[in-house]
């Protein structure tokens, strides 16, 4: 089984995570390892976001190149 981190899994443990704080079902003595997990994932999923724009970028550069390339003189 393949248990690597995803966007999508990050972001529905965070949900959850807030869900749970903001319902208060979190007991105090584990509160701080939640909040910490919950960074931690942001972190992540921010981080992610940020390559895939950058890859999306760096995409569509190539794509004006070529249209630049193959415009008549």
């Amino acid at each position: 089984m393949n248990d690597a981190l995803s966007y999508k899994k990050a972001l529905e443990e965070i949900e959850s995570i807030v869900e749970e704080i903001e319902n208060e079902t979190v007991d105090v003595d584990i509160l701080a390892e939640k909040v910490n997990r919950g960074a931690f994932l942001i972190k992540y999923c921010k981080a992610k976001l940020k390559a895939t724009d950058n890859e999306v970028k760096k995409i569509l550069k190539e794509f004006e190149k070529e249209d630049k390339d193959t415009e008549p003189d």
